[in-house]
């Protein structure tokens, strides 16, 4: 149990970090996963500070998902590297379009206006691919692909986890979430770390990074999918399935139901081999 008496009080202890973090060694690599509760005030000022930025209201400061090679190469998931990517500039001018649109749906102008129009994207709509630890060799681009048919087979799962970095409603308007969910099987893995924002009557965006390892060639494919489409759009494409109304709602906030309607506007591959 947990004794905290102030909101400031550093936490959680390594003893409680360590206590909270789970591992898996597959042949040459080691898969480790974090899952602490939502971070408190001190660090979130302490994040705050070091981003520049207003962090979202739900964030897991603490939480984390790691793939790590024995020759040192490590590729690591946090909160705090994962809003270090989101635009901190303004430059997105679409975001401000979007921050207009939003506006004319609702009653008030002016101060809503300045409330959602800052110098960053308020939508957290993170480009984050992971953070490479220093000294690990770089990924590349290539021309391979994540071997799907061979994830599709029913190998039996030797290490399952879902572990939530931040969370953000969007001032009760939408959601913006990003979270890791990954499964290891004996020969390889695969880890998926999704951005999913959707902002009511604007937009849906979908932001994935799949992490494929092949534990027998020791290579990593690193694979980075951006969709999105106006929600009206999405909206539509739903209701064109057959969903009754409730169903079109509950799809809404699901985004493997929306991945397939949402048109692709950036996609990328890189790899690194690790066996030499």
């Amino acid at each position: 149990m947990n004794h905290i008496s102030s909101p400031n009080e550093p936490f959680p202890s390594p003893q409680a970090l360590s206590a909270a973090t789970s591992s898996h060694t597959q042949g040459s690599f080691t898969i480790s996963t974090r899952k602490l509760p939502i971070s408190k005030s001190g660090p979130i000022d302490a994040m705050t500070e070091r981003l520049g930025i207003p962090i979202p209201e739900m964030i897991f400061g603490d939480n984390m998902v790691s793939i790590a090679h024995k020759n040192g190469w490590c590729l690591g998931f946090d909160a705090e590297g994962a809003l270090d990517a989101v635009d901190k500039t303004g430059g997105n001018m679409l975001k401000v379009a979007y921050a207009r649109d939003w506006e004319s749906t609702r009653e008030g102008t002016t101060q809503k206006i300045k409330e959602v129009v800052k110098p960053y994207d308020w939508s957290y709509s993170t480009t984050y691919g992971g953070s490479l630890q220093p000294g690990s060799a770089p990924f590349t681009p290539t021309d391979k692909t994540i071997p799907i048919e061979l994830l599709k087979r029913r190998d039996p799962i030797l290490f399952f986890d879902e572990v939530v970095l931040y969370e953000s409603e969007l001032d009760d308007n939408g959601i913006s979430v990003y979270s890791a969910k990954l499964r290891v099987m004996e020969k390889r893995m695969l880890l998926l770390c999704r951005l999913f924002m959707r902002l009511d009557n604007v937009l849906v965006r979908i932001r994935d990074t799949r992490v494929y390892v092949d534990f027998d060639m020791q290579e990593v494919i690193r694979e980075y999918t951006a969709k999105e489409s106006p929600f009206e759009d999405v909206k539509r494409g739903l209701m064109m399935s057959g969903r009754l109304p409730d169903d079109v709602t509950i799809g809404l906030r699901d985004p493997n139901v929306l991945d397939p309607l949402l048109k692709v506007v950036e996609h990328r591959t890189e790899a690194v081999d690790l066996s030499s």
